[in-house]
């Protein structure tokens, strides 16, 4: 692992989406759940349409987050989406020293910039599985972002670990944004009450569909959680938004996701194997995410060959501690993946 602090020229805001936007490929760039909404959940938010002369008002979604997670409500914070978590966390919290562990989504670090710190990075090695020690964090770091499971590694940690960088004076962030495709959400950190200053962040917006809508929360100690809301602008997050948390909130809900989690588990398992044929194509050990990553030498080549046959990649070198060498691709049905495969193993022949 090596710790730096950058100002370089990796693209912080690039996300999986504009390699899909306005083009008609079938994508692998983005690690949204497909056939997502479910028609149970589209029905519910279309219900609330209705009430939309009415301002927002948070408090049932807030209870459901905090009975999912048998946490008291006040240590619950709604947000539209994660992303917005980050820009609260950057902008309301007296930060000296932020570090964020990379590779991994981009927005955190992005944001505290744009909120004028320095920030610190230490960066996995894929020599080391891009796994984390506890030890190469700074000290002094106020302010530690880790994603688990990180995108876009798809490393699960373990909760151990993470918890291990916790330290009186320090705030440490965990994006959790898809720990609900991991079964039985193990290695999570979320409810957990006896980690110091622990703040974990969920999205809605992976299993359920729900990126056009803006969804999310925070979990984190009520002092915390009032500071953040304090930077919030009045009614953060929509009826309609309010009414899906609820709603994902729920026995049955979970329960679908619990059985999500399993089937993207078996998909997985299904791409990973299929890569595992190319012998020009090495991906991460052990992945537990709803994507892979993967390393080829000239992937950046390799993604535009596969563009020309309808697939869309994620680019990996917008990550800082990677390189054009590496894409990353969601994990989708097995007649996607079958067709994926195949147009790889065109795209490799192209290159000669």
């Amino acid at each position: 692992m090596d710790m730096h602090t950058h100002t370089d020229a990796h693209d912080l805001r690039h996300h999986g989406d504009a390699e899909v936007r306005d083009e008609k490929l079938i994508d692998l760039a983005v690690n949204v759940r497909t056939n997502t909404p479910p028609d149970w959940l589209r029905e519910r938010i279309a219900d609330s349409l209705t009430g939309l002369a009415a301002y927002p008002d948070a408090r049932a979604a807030r209870a459901a987050v905090a009975e999912r997670h048998d946490l008291p409500s006040n240590r619950v914070l709604l947000t539209a989406g994660a992303a917005e978590a980050f820009v609260l966390l950057a902008r309301a919290l007296p930060v000296r020293r932020p570090v964020v562990v990379h590779p991994q989504f981009t927005e955190p670090e992005a944001a505290l910039r744009d909120a004028g710190h320095q920030v610190g990075r230490v960066l996995l090695r894929e020599e080391d599985g891009f796994r984390l020690d506890p030890a190469a964090v700074p000290e002094d770091a106020d302010l530690v972002v880790i994603g688990n499971p990180t995108n876009p590694t798809s490393v699960l940690h373990p909760a151990a670990s993470i918890a291990a960088l916790a330290r009186p004076g320090r705030t440490l962030v965990v994006d959790e944004a898809f720990m609900d495709a991991v079964p039985g959400e193990r290695e999570s950190l979320a409810g957990r009450t006896d980690v110091p200053g622990l703040v974990v962040l969920r999205s809605l917006t992976k299993t359920w569909g729900l990126a056009g809508l803006r969804i999310g929360y925070v979990l984190a100690e009520p002092e915390t959680v009032e500071a953040l809301e304090g930077a919030q602008p009045l009614w953060p997050v929509s009826t309609p938004a309010l009414v899906a948390a609820e709603a994902c909130m729920s026995r049955v809900a979970l329960a679908e996701a619990e059985h999500a989690a399993h089937r993207i588990g078996v998909e997985r398992a299904h791409l990973l194997a299929g890569l595992a044929e190319f012998d020009e194509v090495r991906t991460v050990e052990g992945s537990e995410g709803p994507f892979v990553l993967l390393r080829i030498d000239g992937a950046d080549a390799v993604r535009e060959r596969l563009r020309s046959l309808g697939f869309a990649a994620r680019r990996g070198d917008t990550f800082p501690g990677l390189d054009r060498n590496w894409l990353r691709i969601a994990v989708r049905d097995r007649v996607t993946t079958n067709r994926f495969l195949q147009a790889l193993d065109q795209a490799l022949l192209m290159g000669g």
